[in-house]
């Protein structure tokens, strides 16, 4: 559905008095100073300093993960998103490097009770984790039941102490509702990022969505895109909308893409 700006900031009112109304307790966010806006992305290098190199398929090995480190230390990219049984091994790896480990819990459904999710975000910053995403209870949030969604992601960024924690909303399920209720939730909650999506459900991420998710969070919050990202000028658009991180698989295609066609 396409607003002018008139409608969309009236409708990001109408939802934040609806949980206002709520009155749930706003929890400070782990980042406290405005989230670094990107530098302007010129080539495709440019990208590597916000690109999470990511390996989430049921199939990956150890040695695909040992290879996606190797990525990741070879062209800067500012760290690897990889499922919580690898979170070890990619933290041996980059061990001695600015390059951060970042995993996923309740992945990629939501679905989970929020007492595992917590249990989740201490085992695998335990284990080495720099940065954890997280899924929001979706189904909560297209009950309506905000006070669940922001509960649950409240647990787990206290669960999480000075780890800083994404909200992945799923923006492919939701409508223009839904995507501002979720956003405003995670930022209540204290998350330092909303995210878009998991890449395994619909659509990835989108210029229109990102754009809106920065007018809900503005500066306050980074925004992840991820999914669906595979070459240069999507990348950048989704920067230019207000994406500060990047989540792809296929980031080495997507900053060498001007070597390969030069």
């Amino acid at each position: 559905m396409n607003f002018t700006n008139e409608e969309q900031l009236s409708l990001i009112q109408k939802i934040t008095d609806r949980i206002d109304a709520l009155e749930l307790e706003p929890t400070k966010p782990v980042i406290q100073k405005p989230i670094e806006k990107p530098k302007p992305v010129q080539k495709p290098l440019d990208l590597a300093p916000l690109i999470e190199h990511t390996l989430l398929k049921p199939e990956a090995t150890r040695r695909d993960v040992i290879r996606l480190c190797e990525e990741v230390i070879r062209f800067h990219f500012r760290g690897v998103c990889v499922n919580p049984v690898f979170v070890k091994e990619a933290r041996k790896q980059l061990t001695g490097t600015d390059c951060s480990v970042i995993t996923v819990v309740g992945f990629p459904l939501g679905a989970n009770v929020t007492a595992t999710k917590v249990e989740e975000t201490r085992h695998v910053i335990e284990l080495g984790a720099n940065e954890v995403d997280m899924v929001i209870s979706i189904g909560a949030l297209k009950d309506g039941d905000y006070r669940t969604v922001w509960q649950d992601i409240r647990a787990v960024v206290e669960a999480a102490g000075l780890i800083p924690v994404k909200v992945i909303i799923e923006t492919g399920l939701l409508d223009e509702t839904e995507k501002i209720a979720a956003c405003l939730l995670a930022k209540r909650a204290g998350a330092a990022f909303v995210k878009t999506s998991t890449g395994f459900s619909g659509r990835g991420a989108t210029v229109e969505d990102v754009k809106l998710m920065k007018a809900v969070v503005g500066d306050g919050l980074g925004i992840k895109a991820a999914g669906g990202i595979r070459d240069f000028q999507t990348a950048r658009a989704l920067v230019e909308a207000g994406a500060t991180r990047l989540g792809c698989s296929a980031s080495v295609a997507i900053v060498t893409e001007s070597l390969q066609i030069g």
